[in-house]
């Protein structure tokens, strides 16, 4: 999140944050957020008993602010197919792995179980099933024979940093709709 905050610093960047919003009330990015004078809301998934209930408050919460794009940034939550088509094609995520390949979770050790000499990250947009939207863009990042899952994780998120904004970059440009 934090350098999707800098990039929206740029003077070149076309887009900025209107809120962040998280379902975990101690996350990380709320204070992050706050110390960079950014709206946050949370909207804890724990307070509902379904998850139509929950999608709602948190559509509700996004009607008060001015949001053109929905940016997932460790929101561990598999959002319903209602609320998806609600955001059509203004909902994106990165994932660990260069998809269509690993995805949910475990990409790292995953990919180091099959032998493969590269990994990375992709940015995609967000649609009914899990990690399966059009890709907007990857970065492939070489497998070591010495690397580990942490190893391989480390790495790959040096990239997720540089890639998200770019992503955000490309769809607030309308380079990719």
């Amino acid at each position: 999140m934090l350098s999707i905050i800098e990039a929206c610093k740029l003077n070149d960047f076309p887009a900025s944050i209107s809120v962040v919003l998280t379902n975990v009330p101690n996350a990380g990015g709320i204070t992050i957020a706050q110390e960079h004078d950014i709206p946050t809301e949370i909207v804890n998934h724990n307070d509902f008993n379904q998850r139509e209930q929950f999608e709602a408050s948190i559509q509700e919460c996004l009607n008060n602010y001015d949001v053109d794009l929905i940016v997932l940034a460790g929101f561990m939550r598999i959002l319903t197919e209602s609320f998806i088509k609600r955001w059509p094609n203004k909902i994106i995520n990165i994932h660990p792995s260069l998809l269509p390949e690993y995805k949910g979770l475990n990409t790292h050790q995953r990919a180091l179980n099959d032998g493969k000499t590269e990994s990375g990250c992709t940015v995609h947009y967000v649609n009914a099933d899990l990690d399966s939207g059009p890709t907007i863009c990857q970065i492939h990042v070489p497998i070591t024979k010495t690397d580990t899952p942490e190893t391989l994780a480390a790495r790959i998120l040096v990239q997720e940093h540089k890639i998200y904004p770019e992503a955000i970059r490309l769809i607030a440009n309308s380079y990719i709709k």
